[in-house]
């Protein structure tokens, strides 16, 4: 599903205009990434960048989540580091070829629109490859993009290790998409940025978003091809202040143990995979002194 090598003279006809990504991604178009030498050769490449900016210790293996899989062509690029990984696709077809192909990672069928539903603290990183612009449209009138991107980020920030990092290889329609995706980012729990590699060149520009969970905010990587780090470091301080901003507006506006604090304390714990009790007409209800 989600392996595109798309240059900006085919940004006119992108993929997730021409239809879902699980219909998109058929037997004939997931057969290219392993004819076409061309897209296996810029996705390996792109993986490979991500897998840098993910900045893991080196000679320690790590476990990984590739979301957006596709036939595994970036999974390899994690195994070859002596990674362990685990990917997600939407595209049967898709993990028909990584099945075909053989290769070492654990490979699920799953719409990360619907959430990723490991375990708290399972993985330390993950990596996408051409995939998240996908939760930017809706191809169905029940799917909300806002909705959609909230929740992936949302499950995606619980299953991640305190500290972990995740690196994102996208193709943002436009600066309303950038925008969108990176405050659902924000709302979900993550502070980062986004790294351009090669910003003056047509062909040659890759755009990275990079996320932190936890901790203390990390420094942003510098993009290739540019010597100027400026605009790179103005736009993580501008992502990470924002999210403070964000939560410092909403302790301001909701009063402490009232209904509407403990609503959104419940919704934290279960993004966080704890077990929640549901809402009742109970729910955040002072009791009386005496009974």
């Amino acid at each position: 599903h989600l392996e595109v090598a798309c240059s900006v003279s085919e940004m006119a006809s992108r993929p997730e205009h021409r239809g879902p990504p699980d219909l998109f991604y058929n037997e004939t178009e997931a057969r290219k990434y392993t004819q076409n030498s061309r897209m296996m050769e810029v996705q390996s490449r792109m993986a490979e960048r991500a897998l840098e900016l993910l900045a893991l210790p080196e000679d320690q293996p790590a476990y990984l989540l590739d979301i957006g899989c596709g036939s595994g062509l970036s999974g390899e690029v994690l195994t070859e580091a002596g990674h362990h990984w685990v990917g997600i696709d939407i595209s049967q077809h898709m993990l028909a070829v990584a099945n075909e192909r053989g290769v070492s990672g654990d490979l699920f069928l799953w719409d990360m629109g619907e959430g990723v539903g490991f375990r708290p603290g399972t993985f330390d990183g993950a990596v996408s490859i051409s995939a998240l612009q996908w939760l930017c449209n809706a191809d169905t009138k029940s799917q909300h993009p806002p909705r959609r991107l909230y929740r992936f980020f949302c499950s995606l920030y619980a299953c991640m290790a305190r500290g972990a990092k995740a690196v994102f290889q996208f193709y943002p329609e436009n600066p309303a998409q950038m925008e969108l995706i990176t405050q659902q980012a924000m709302r979900a729990g993550f502070t980062g940025g986004v790294v351009v590699d090669y910003p003056n060149s047509t062909k040659a520009k890759k755009m990275f978003l990079c996320l932190f969970t936890g901790g203390a905010p990390a420094l942003m990587p510098t993009g290739l091809g540019t010597e100027v780090q400026e605009s790179s470091s103005l736009d993580t301080v501008s992502f990470i202040e924002a999210r403070r901003q964000l939560k410092k507006k909403g302790r301001a506006r909701v009063p402490l143990k009232s209904r509407e604090w403990v609503k959104a304390k419940k919704e934290r714990a279960a993004r966080q995979g704890r077990v929640v009790r549901p809402d009742s007409k109970y729910t955040g209800r002072k009791r009386k002194s005496k009974f």
